[in-house]
């Protein structure tokens, strides 16, 4: 049996513990805002948190994630820099097709929990592995940056 913290709650899987994490979040917690891209980790669309980290769910064994914390996009908006984000990204319309989101508040989220002051160039680096074919990516930075501004004012 493994042992997770997932979005704050214990979970107890009987799985192979070198299943990707993606498939235990999507099939058997049913939290299926994680979505499956590309399986091999290139293009973000399966990012979520562990231990407040960025990493791609559809490549990490689910062994990796025993006994972390593990948090998806069902509730990333609880942190602070999550619901600045969730809330930047309506503000700028970001999403179009929507399938690449998830992945891309996740990596934006991470990067403001991490530096309140991002550059243009650690905004680039943090979501380099997140594609978005609807190419909103003039959007996704100006979200970022406008959460950047609401984080480090309060809001």
């Amino acid at each position: 049996m493994l042992k997770l913290n997932v979005n704050g709650k214990p979970a107890s899987l009987d799985a192979d513990p070198e299943m990707p994490l993606l498939w235990a979040l999507r099939e058997d917690l049913r939290l299926t805002g994680t979505k499956f891209g590309c399986g091999m980790a290139l293009c973000g669309a399966c990012t979520v948190h562990l231990d407040g980290k960025p990493v791609r769910s559809c490549s990490t064994p689910l062994s990796a994630a025993t006994g972390k914390k593990v948090i998806t996009i069902e509730s990333v908006g609880n942190s602070k820099a999550g619901k600045a984000i969730q809330a930047a990204w309506v503000k700028h319309d970001v999403p179009q097709c929507g399938y690449c989101q998830s992945g891309q508040i996740m990596s934006a989220t991470a990067l403001l929990a991490a530096n309140a002051k991002p550059s243009d160039k650690d905004i680039d680096e943090a979501m380099s592995g997140n594609i978005c074919r609807c190419g909103t990516y003039n959007q996704i930075k100006a979200a970022i940056k406008d959460a950047a501004v609401s984080l480090r004012k309060g809001a």
